[in-house]
């Protein structure tokens, strides 16, 4: 009678259950300090665009060093990403949050001072190691203390700042472009040391996640954060008592003191159970199809495609961007407002169909452009628009829902290490695409170009549909049975029918 009660009593406070009047105050400013560090990725992004048309020039590149230039960044945080699982299980979420906002500086700095650019590729190697470790550190300290109801907007917010921040790089371009050609770029990419310093010094005061503290053996302090970032004590108890109880079938309660991530590779890679396949199946491929849908170079080069479509001049082109920027940002927030009502599933596919739709529609103006000689005032909008439409549909689907499942999928011992192999994929991928984006362009135009994105999403669609279950209102803890075999799941769900 009393094991019913008590039963009854946790079923009660469920944070699957409470339907929450507000958001918790204290862990929405913990998830928004640890999703600023994404604004570094974003403005490099945006202020890349715009500064590597004056780096061109000034330093006297090649369109493959331009392209080597913009890719090294994408490459190196592959190191970044893949390092940043094993280092936050080691040293903490918050600590790698520093670490990420410290590496992302002096990489700014260098960038910023650079007289060559021998100078220039290592400053953007090392701000690169900084944006993979912030990439992967963000949305899964997001992810951990939030509650579930509200789970997908605070972990899409890494998003949001990126998408911030890109616009945020557009503006600068702007803003500077009128400036002396060897001083605008490096001011244009120094500014990002500014941020940076800011977002080191600001994350000392965020709480460190509470399931790493349980991990770590400290039940008080996990405690303590948790009263902080829920309604009630009633439900800090409860959301710790879910987390202890997957610690110890994870077997890391009896060791927690000594387990700092030791062989999470092992069991991902070379004997993985057919749940934790399956997970990290969707993960790696939401991630491979966020950067192979083209995005990253899409905004990277948008100038050249539209220096391409007729648009020569250089204030005109940063127009361009600011607009892109716009609809961008608006639509990021939008999807971020909305993901725990609508759920992942729905967003991701009206994104990645909306995606694939209008990099056709880009692939006919584009061609269209390429066959005329006047250039016809409809065709560059129209080409526009669909490059507004491209980005939009990207920030309401694969941009912000990437994040949010690649750090809510995984149980507690896998799930930075597994997220940093899923980032690590996006990091392979964005730095392949940037690197060969003109390049390809050149050889099949980017008409041709934009078709072949087109039909990439198209297969994304079909991937999410048939690989990616809903885990909207699901605790991190309740989500791994959504991966388990059907007769297993059953089952579970039979047991909490007869409880």
């Amino acid at each position: 009678m009393a094991d019913t009660e008590l039963a009854q009593a946790q079923e009660a406070i469920s944070p699957t259950n409470i339907k929450p009047h507000r958001l918790n105050n204290y862990a929405l400013a913990c998830a928004l300090l640890a999703s600023t560090n994404s604004i570094l990725l974003g403005y490099d992004i945006g202020v890349m665009s715009g500064a590597v048309l004056f780096i061109k020039e000034n330093l006297e590149i090649s369109s493959t060093q331009v392209e080597i230039l913009v890719g090294v960044l994408n490459v190196s945080s592959l190191i970044g990403s893949l390092a940043s699982g094993k280092t936050s299980d080691y040293i903490g979420r918050r600590y790698t949050i520093v670490l990420a906002a410290t590496t992302f500086l002096i990489g700014a700095l260098l960038m910023g001072l650079a007289p060559s650019f021998p100078f220039l590729m290592a400053g953007r190697v090392i701000a690169g190691i900084g944006v993979g470790f912030s990439l992967m550190i963000a949305p899964v300290y997001s992810a951990e203390i939030s509650p579930a109801m509200a789970r997908g907007f605070l972990t899409s917010l890494p998003e949001v700042f990126i998408v911030f921040g890109i616009l945020l790089g557009y503006i600068v371009n702007y803003a500077l472009s009128g400036l002396p050609q060897h001083i605008n770029w490096r001011l244009m990419l120094g500014l990002a040391a500014i941020p940076s310093l800011l977002i080191g010094c600001g994350v000392t005061a965020m709480p460190e996640s509470p399931r790493w503290l349980v991990m770590q053996g400290r039940l008080g302090d996990a405690k303590q954060v948790l009263i902080k970032i829920s309604d009630n004590i009633e439900e800090a108890g409860f959301r710790l008592s879910e987390i202890t109880k997957e610690a110890s079938s994870d077997h890391l309660a009896s060791s927690s003191a000594k387990w700092h991530g030791q062989g999470v590779y092992k069991e991902l890679l070379l004997r993985p159970s057919r749940p934790v396949r399956r997970m990290l199946i969707a993960a790696v491929g939401v991630n491979f199809f966020m950067q192979a849908s083209g995005n990253d170079a899409v905004i990277y080069y948008c100038p050249e495609v539209f220096k391409d479509a007729g648009i020569h001049s250089k204030k005109m082109l940063f127009g361009v961007n600011v607009i892109m920027g716009s609809a961008k940002t608006s639509f990021a927030l939008l999807s971020a407002l909305f993901l725990d009502r609508f759920g992942r599933r729905p967003l991701l596919l009206l994104g990645s169909a909306g995606m694939g739709l209008s990099l056709a529609v880009l692939g006919m103006g584009s061609k269209f452009l390429e066959h005329s000689s006047s250039k016809p005032t409809w065709a560059i909008v129209l080409s526009v628009v669909a490059v507004c439409g491209v980005v939009s549909f990207f920030s309401i689907g694969l941009g912000p829902i990437t994040w949010v499942y690649s750090s809510e999928i995984f149980p507690l011992r896998l799930r930075a290490q597994g997220s940093s192999l899923a980032v690590s994929v996006n990091r392979l991928v964005s730095g392949v695409m940037s690197m060969t984006f003109l390049t390809i362009s050149k050889k099949i135009t980017f008409g041709g170009m934009f078709f072949v994105l087109s039909g990439m999403m198209a297969a994304a669609t079909v991937f999410f549909y048939v690989f990616m279950p809903e885990t909207k209102g699901k605790t991190l803890e309740e989500i791994g049975a959504l991966f388990e075999d059907k007769t297993t799941s059953s089952s579970i769900d039979d047991g909490r029918e007869m409880r």
